[in-house]
């Protein structure tokens, strides 16, 4: 399938601006250059109350978050940004977070965990683990969804398995938005990678995966860890339902599939959302493509309807 115009509209921009690709960067030159399209997408949609604050982790240093409180929220979604662990943070995520929160009724919690490569793996993980754990304390009765995109999304996957095999917190449901669930050198032996590693037709490529990769985890042997890899567990049984969005046009998208039909196939529900038009990262380019607003509404319908189910209302 062609890419969505928009799609092909954004690209185009970024080729006629000339900007560096992100391997030719350090990474705090690459944070400033991602920041940059923050004022192209532009402002998300007012949220009755919104307020950043720390949280404490579990050595006494503390991360940023962000709260989006909608109005007699029923649930709470954690968001885990993605950004290949090494660029992107709540401002670049925030305009998909409050239309998130808006458009599902529920609050959002942002959190800005530590980055690479000046925080390698796991810290990553720990950080969300330990908001995880303080989110689900603090709304312990109301539902939780665990959601994220790209590196977000791998999170994500990490988080539903620890919680699985340490006996919570209880995850209502988990939200993958085209996941990085693979960080292993076999994972870019994929069709989608030979199509959309490289070239006009793509947003993330190859190089740069492999330099995210190097900035995250820095000895490949590690990267087959599972909780580098979550698409390498043993078993995906007994996992909160799943949401997964997936982008066509995207080096990511077969790892993303594969994901959700192993997820499907060991008895784990899935909802699936393919935009088959669509580049890396267009959930959270809301306001300038209309995929991502489309994108966004309907995972916002699906946590709607779960909240429902455990609540015994009517959906």
């Amino acid at each position: 399938m062609p890419l969505h115009p928009q799609a092909r509209q954004f690209l185009d921009l970024v080729e006629q601006m000339g900007l560096p690709t992100l391997p030719e960067l350090p990474p705090s030159e690459g944070r400033l250059q991602a920041a940059s399209l923050n004022d192209v997408i532009g402002p998300g949609p007012e949220v009755a109350e919104v307020e950043n604050f720390t949280i404490t982790m579990r050595d006494d240093f503390e991360i940023g978050a962000r709260r989006y409180e909608p109005a007699d929220a029923p649930a709470t979604i954690l968001w885990i940004h993605g950004g290949g662990f090494v660029i992107c943070d709540l401002d670049s995520h925030d305009a998909m977070c409050r239309k998130l929160a808006v458009d599902s009724g529920c609050r959002v919690i942002a959190i800005d965990y530590r980055l690479a490569p000046e925080h390698e793996y796991p810290a990553a993980v720990e950080d969300s683990w330990d908001a995880l754990q303080w989110v689900a304390e603090r709304y312990a009765d109301q539902p939780l969804i665990v959601g994220g995109d790209s590196a977000g999304g791998n999170l994500t996957a990490v988080m539903t398995q620890r919680a699985r095999d340490r006996g919570g917190p209880a995850i209502a449901m988990q939200v993958l938005v085209y996941p990085a669930v693979d960080q292993s050198d076999a994972a870019q032996e994929t069709e989608s990678y030979k199509l959309y590693g490289d070239g006009p037709d793509t947003f993330l490529t190859e190089a740069e995966m492999t330099w995210f990769s190097n900035n995250y985890i820095p000895d490949p042997e590690v990267r087959s860890a599972v909780e580098a890899s979550p698409a390498l567990a043993d078993s995906l049984a007994g996992l909160p339902p799943a949401v997964v969005v997936i982008a066509g046009h995207d080096p990511l998208r077969d790892q993303g599939l594969a994901y959700a039909e192993r997820l499907k196939h060991e008895g784990v529900p899935v909802t699936l959302h393919l935009y088959e038009g669509e580049i890396h990262a267009f959930f959270a380019f809301v306001n300038i493509f209309e995929d991502g607003d489309d994108a966004v509404a309907k995972v916002a319908a699906d946590v709607r309807a779960a909240v429902q189910a455990s609540s015994g209302a009517p959906a």
